[in-house]
């Protein structure tokens, strides 16, 4: 199986709460190496041109707000199958509906707010990577 590369998030609730080192050792303890990392505070238009996506739909104000409330860490993952280990690690974005030990089984408290954001395929971690990270930062 070949290395792949995935962006992951530390969304504000995480940050605030604590959670860095712990959602950290997660993706370290399986087997995802951190290729760079930095902290950052999304503004509002900055939220909003991430999540562009979502523009449409009726949670996209409400996440743009969330998202940029506070600090995040962003992060380049890798090893193999990284985008699916990401996702597996993070559990469901609706934290009562993710599988036990996941993140946000453990650390969720809202849809919204639950603690971690992950690429859900290699053209998203590619567009997500180049959002936050240029070719000086990564390792």
């Amino acid at each position: 199986m070949a290395i792949k590369q995935t962006l992951s998030m530390i969304k504000p609730d995480g940050v605030k709460r604590g959670l860095i080192g712990e959602v950290i050792g997660r993706f370290e303890k399986n087997g995802l190496k951190i290729k760079a990392m930095k902290m950052l505070h999304l503004t509002k238009a900055q939220a909003q041109q991430f999540y562009a996506v979502h523009q449409e739909r009726p949670f996209y104000g409400s996440l743009t707000e969330f998202m940029s409330s506070g600090p995040i860490v962003a992060l380049i993952l890798e090893g193999e199958n990284a985008i699916q280990v990401n996702r597996d690690l993070m559990g469901a974005t609706d934290y009562r509906q993710a599988a036990a030990g996941t993140i946000r089984a453990d650390f969720a408290r809202d849809i919204e707010a639950n603690i971690v954001h992950g690429s859900d395929a290699a053209e998203t971690a590619k567009t997500e990577i180049a959002f936050f990270f240029n070719e000086l930062e990564k390792v």
